[in-house]
This record gives structure tokens, sequence and C-alpha cells, in this order.
């Protein structure tokens, strides 16, 4: 038995689910830390991420501005200048951000060393 009744966090309909989600995309985190520092373009936040399209930069921050953690304000100036930067939601998530960060610091060797120790990966059933 799991020990999960209904409304328990992380089931299917769960909002806490739902946050999870969003946040375990392979591109959330690393956009939400690249806007941490304040206001930032579009161009400057693919060179300060690197390895990341402009497309699924342009769909991340879409994603993450309807679910209301990053803000997107468009200047009306010649040439059109468009800025991200995190709401106050958004900014919630940094603190633990940086303590994911030190916890890959700490833990990335062993992580890589499990990997080479055992290249087969275990096959979960769902």
């Amino acid at each position: 038995m799991s020990g999960f009744g209904p409304g328990a966090p992380f089931l299917a309909d769960c909002p806490a689910r739902m946050a999870v989600e969003l946040i375990a995309d392979k591109w959330t985190v690393v956009v939400l830390y690249g806007l941490s520092r304040g206001p930032v373009r579009h161009g400057e936040l693919i060179e300060l991420i690197g390895g990341i399209s402009r497309k699924m930069l342009t769909q991340t921050l879409r994603r993450l501005e309807a679910h209301g953690l990053v803000r997107r304000h468009a200047y009306a100036e010649v040439p059109p200048r468009v800025e991200y930067e995190l709401t106050p939601l958004g900014a919630t998530l940094i603190d633990p951000i940086h303590m994911l960060t030190e916890w890959a610091r700490a833990n990335g060797d062993a992580v890589l060393d499990a990997l080479d120790a055992d290249p087969e990966p275990v096959a979960h059933g769902d």
C-alpha cells in the first residue's frame, strides 16, 4: 500500500503535481535561474543559457508566463524591445533552485560514478 489517499500531493489532478511537472521540464529551471538577476532580453537569455534554441526558449517563456512565473514586457520602441523577468511567484523558486544547484555540485560526481558503474538502465513498470 502506498499510503497515498485522495487529495494527497502528486496525484494526477493535484496542483502540486502540476507544479512539479512544470519545473521538471528540461529548460524551466535553467530559464528561471537565468532571469534571477533581473530583466533580460530574449537574445541575452539565449547567450546566457547556451544550448537552447530560440524556438525552445520562446516556448518555455510562454509556458512560464502562462503559469504566472514570468512577465513579458514589450516596450513601444523602434526597433522593438522585449524583456522578461520573474514575477513575485517565479522569484519564490530561486531559493529551491539554489538548493538543487548546491546538491548537484556536491553530488554530481557520485551520480556520474553510479552511471559508470552500472551503465544499464533499470526498467520500472508503470
